[in-house]
């Protein structure tokens, strides 16, 4: 199966201090892999290094086939890298359709028809058709999560980076975001997604890897990584248990 991504030896420092450590991973097409990590692991911003939001110390970023290590981040938008960010930020003045509108605009490269049929597919795919014309400053917190969410699909990607997306909601509405992402995948999109809730990952994703202090430290099948050794070592302490995973 064809390799969407490869992150070879990626490094990334802030002064003197170290925030990526020579990580090494590759995703395949349709493979949706999570990421999990304590706070200040570092997951975000190894996101941030794969979409062009940072750029590397050293190390490179492999984006099908093209090194893209020193390509914007406006580039890599348009070659099918989209994301989220974990805080929403619609326009909150616009309305949602407006929003997604923006992302097909600047970040697809389909015409201006497609591009407003892109909007009304992303939109029902979301569950935000009912609310295309309401002000997005207007939104509940669900519906900000599926606008951003939105706004990522409509520049058509073919690798999609989910930085906390289920943070924040019920556990119904959790299920409904993991049904989405379900249908999603079905595309054939790649997901590469960070999350603390386990269950929601292991509800999508075919593999994780665990970092720590910058570090890759391991990876595998989800129940693996989960069972692993190093994973209750950082989350719990030597021999912590688990809770049971719903």
């Amino acid at each position: 199966m064809t390799i969407v991504l490869q992150v070879k030896n990626a490094v990334k420092d802030f002064g003197a201090l170290r925030v990526c450590n020579d990580i090494s991973f590759q995703v395949r097409q349709g493979e949706a892999l999570g990421i999990l990590g304590p706070n200040g692991a570092g997951k975000t911003t190894l996101l941030n290094l794969i979409a062009g939001d940072l750029p590397l110390t050293s190390g490179s970023i492999i984006y099908n086939g093209r090194d893209v290590s020193r390509l914007p981040v406006n580039r890599r938008c348009t070659m099918g890298i989209g994301r989220t960010s974990q805080i929403p930020r619609p326009f909150t003045g616009m309305t949602v359709y407006e929003n997604v509108l923006i992302g097909a605009l600047y970040g697809c490269r389909s015409g201006d028809a497609d591009r407003y049929r892109i909007c009304k597919d992303v939109l029902e795919l979301t569950g935000l058709l009912p609310q295309w014309n309401t002000v997005a400053g207007q939104l509940r917190l669900l519906d900000r999560k599926r606008l951003e969410l939105a706004r990522a699909l409509a520049i058509q990607p073919s690798l999609l980076l989910l930085d906390e997306i289920a943070g924040g909601l019920t556990d119904h509405e959790v299920h409904d975001l993991i049904g989405i992402l379900n249908q999603i995948r079905a595309q054939g999109v790649t997901i590469i997604w960070i999350e603390h809730i386990v269950h929601a990952l292991m509800s999508v994703v075919d593999r994780i890897i665990a970092i720590d202090f910058g570090t890759l430290l391991t990876e595998g099948t989800p129940e693996a990584v989960i069972h692993s050794e190093v994973f209750r070592q950082v989350y719990f302490g030597i021999g912590g248990e688990l809770e049971p995973v719903p």
